[in-house]
């Protein structure tokens, strides 16, 4: 719900695009919610909602949103935030968690990041994910009873829980081999530059793989979902 995590996987994928080592890349998703005792409103605009828990202005909301808009307009996203519908994202993380079961993570995010900036889909709704779940194969019945449990959950807890650990107070957050990080929606050169350092001080530890291959800014914080 974050709309820089969005961007900020745009500007990633564009980088990994112009990285000659981005066939020995693993790309793993984890859960982070904002605020976590948001309630579903689905009656509620986006615009409203930002200037209530800001204590801002309506027009300040709405010009707000217009720069972010634009923002990702400029990576080639679609955001229509007339539409959104303001949801709680637990449910969603847990269909994340088993999409990654199902190596089908990357799908999931895309499909909710979509959802939800592009489409105005409520994705607090079971439907609405069955529907989403289905959209990107995977199993109906399965997701059906993982909605109906409580299934996922503790992986969700945990992914936050290890956030909190490590220090992010906001998202979007990437961490290259465990050892470098960034914060916010960079540029597609920033992330260039911490991939080619990070492959190339893991693969020294990995020669085997080195001689096989020889042969071959912006960011959402926690203080009520607010976006800078």
């Amino acid at each position: 719900m974050c709309p820089f995590c969005y961007i900020g996987k745009r500007k990633f994928e564009q980088a990994l695009q112009r990285f000659d080592g981005r066939e020995n890349v693993a790309i793993g998703w984890h859960s982070f919610q904002l605020d976590p005792n948001m309630k579903s409103q689905p009656g509620k605009d986006v615009h409203t909602y930002l200037a209530e828990i800001k204590g801002q202005s309506r027009e300040w909301s709405l010009q707000m949103h217009e720069q972010v808009t634009n923002t990702a307009k400029a990576v080639g996203l679609t955001y229509n935030f007339n539409i959104a519908v303001i949801a709680n994202s637990f449910d969603a993380h847990r269909l994340i968690q088993l999409a990654k079961k199902h190596g089908k993570g990357d799908a999931a995010e895309e499909r909710l990041f979509s959802a939800y900036f592009t489409e105005g889909k409520d994705t607090s709704d079971h439907a609405t994910l069955i529907e989403l779940a289905v959209e990107i194969g995977l199993n109906k019945e399965e997701v059906i009873t993982m909605l109906a449990g409580a299934a996922y959950s503790n992986e969700v807890k945990a992914d936050i829980n290890e956030a909190a650990e490590i220090g992010v107070r906001g998202v979007p957050f990437f961490v290259f081999d465990r050892k470098y990080a960034i914060s916010g929606a960079q540029s597609p050169d920033v992330f260039v530059q911490v991939l080619e350092k990070s492959f190339g001080e893991w693969r020294e530890k990995h020669p085997v793989l080195q001689m096989e291959e020889a042969e071959d800014g912006n960011f959402c914080t926690t203080d009520g979902g607010s976006c800078n």
